[in-house]
């Protein structure tokens, strides 16, 4: 696909952000710093080539590789050297500097003091893995030099809980750069970029997770069938190469991890069941693997919404591509490099309607809590679902003003996501009967219908796909 798509939000922070690097601020230091995490893929770096390109001044834009200290040093003072940076070429002949202390002071030599300028680095744990004295260089160059300077530092890395540590109490760079998260692109933003109707880009969104490099292989128009059977016909494609590459940077050694995450990926949701479909593992190991993908935002831990307390807590994949890549696309690489994917394309047709409709709720649920000043009852905070261990009842959407123990309900529904399949009186009469055992709803709760392929019931209020995708719009 041709063009860049979304993203306006996190542009429009970046050039809040450079605004006083370019006015020379009111303390007398201008000079600022940004630490921007987000998955791997999900198009962190091309949103900075956007912004540097649309800001179009002098930059330098610098990817480590992780290797060696050393390697990156070089690699670093070779950016330096060819950088759009006033005479950086009089850099070209200097030797590589052995030091991070070395190398950031011959970046403060090399920027301008009377123009703005930007500086990249991206993958920057790298760095911080290769140099445990690194982030203390960081932290002294900002100090002392850097933050006096009419220039943006820009620090990027797909390690999430690492990029989150780093500005934390008592690391060096502690409250020293503004934190910003680049999340997937959002249905709305898949939408526009294929030219697809709601429904069909909530399930684009769901196979490609948001991820850009997915998208711009998918044709403009294509239905979702169009797109397998294209993609499923090669082994290089990023709809199959994206989530073996994210796992393994994400768990290089942890492979319990691994295991754990992969029988989430097939529909465990149990803490019990979990252990079990991963070969198993004590309950010690079934934790600390938990804790470990949760803490990487891999897997989402789900309470049950409503005035009374609840330990059933339930598990999911919390990246919309992992989950369809674990579901279908992993397991069947291994027939799509012997020429069968077409086998795999039937493992997904006969597993679509009911893997789609539980993959689907945690994005209606997202789109109502952006919805909610205007879609919802008011005092409406939060947005989940509710359970129990026999899953009778289980209700797909509980409104209340707060989690995971609401003081109120605020509204209760269902999602109905079938084609050619609408919300009717025999759903609204299972909706009242599980309202009736909801704690902390009562027959004047209001009840919500969201449905794929509209409403016949009446005396409920209901949203469509049209109306979902106008809550990521403003994105």
């Amino acid at each position: 696909m041709n063009g860049f798509i979304g993203r306006r939000n996190e542009l429009g922070l970046l050039e809040d952000l450079l605004s006083p690097v370019r006015t020379g601020g009111r303390s007398g230091r201008p000079g600022r710093a940004v630490l921007i995490r987000g998955r791997r893929r999900v198009g962190k770096s091309r949103l900075v080539e956007e912004f540097v390109e649309r800001a179009g001044i002098a930059h330098l834009f610098f990817t480590a590789v992780g290797g060696s200290r050393e390697e990156d040093l070089a690699g670093f003072t070779a950016e330096v050297a060819t950088s759009s940076l006033p005479d950086a070429d009089r850099f070209a002949d200097f030797a590589a500097p052995q030091t991070w202390d070395a190398a950031l002071a011959l970046l403060a030599s090399a920027l301008p003091t009377d123009a703005p300028s930007i500086v990249v680095m991206d993958e920057m744990p790298y760095l911080v893995r290769e140099d445990p004295s690194f982030e203390g260089a960081l932290q002294k160059a900002f100090d002392r030099t850097l933050s006096k300077l009419p220039v943006l530092l820009v620090l990027i890395g797909s390690d999430i809980a690492m990029m989150e540590q780093l500005n934390t109490y008592g690391r060096p760079f502690y409250q020293r750069g503004t934190e910003m998260v680049v999340p997937p692109l959002t249905p709305a933003d898949v939408a526009r970029m294929l030219d697809l109707p709601p429904a069909d880009a909530f399930d684009a969104y769901l196979v490609s997770g948001g991820l850009p490099l997915i998208l711009e292989e998918w044709p403009q128009g294509a239905s979702l069938w169009d797109y397998l059977g294209l993609a499923l016909r090669r082994p290089t494609s990023a709809l199959l190469v994206s989530g073996e590459r994210t796992l393994a940077a994400e768990f290089p050694t942890e492979a319990q991890a691994r295991t754990v995450l992969g029988a989430i990926g097939h529909g465990e949701r149990t803490f019990t069941l979990i252990g079990r479909a991963a070969g198993g593992l004590n309950p010690g190991s079934v934790t600390r693997s938990l804790d470990l993908l949760t803490g990487r935002r891999m897997v989402a831990a789900d309470l049950p919404l409503s005035t009374r307390p609840s330990r059933e807590t339930r598990y999911r994949i919390d990246d919309p591509y992992l989950r369809f890549w674990l579901s279908f696309i992993g397991p069947g690489i291994p027939a799509v490099e012997r020429g069968r994917g077409d086998r795999v394309l039937e493992t997904i047709r006969a597993g679509w309607t009911s893997w789609r409709g539980r993959a689907v709720e945690p994005v209606v649920r997202e789109s109502l809590w952006r919805l909610a000043d205007d879609r919802l009852p008011e005092g409406t905070n939060t947005v989940g679902g509710y359970w129990t261990r026999t899953n009778d009842p289980e209700i797909d959407i509980i409104g209340a003003d707060r989690a995971p123990i609401a003081k109120k309900i605020t509204v209760v529904g269902s999602i109905k996501w079938l084609e050619n399949k609408p919300f009717d009186h025999r759903d609204l009469a299972r909706l009242i009967n599980h309202r009736a055992q909801l704690p902390g709803a009562d027959e004047d709760t209001p009840l919500l219908a969201v449905a794929r392929s509209g409403c016949t019931a009446e005396g409920i209020d209901h949203l469509l796909p049209e109306d979902l995708i106008q809550a990521w719009s403003s994105d």
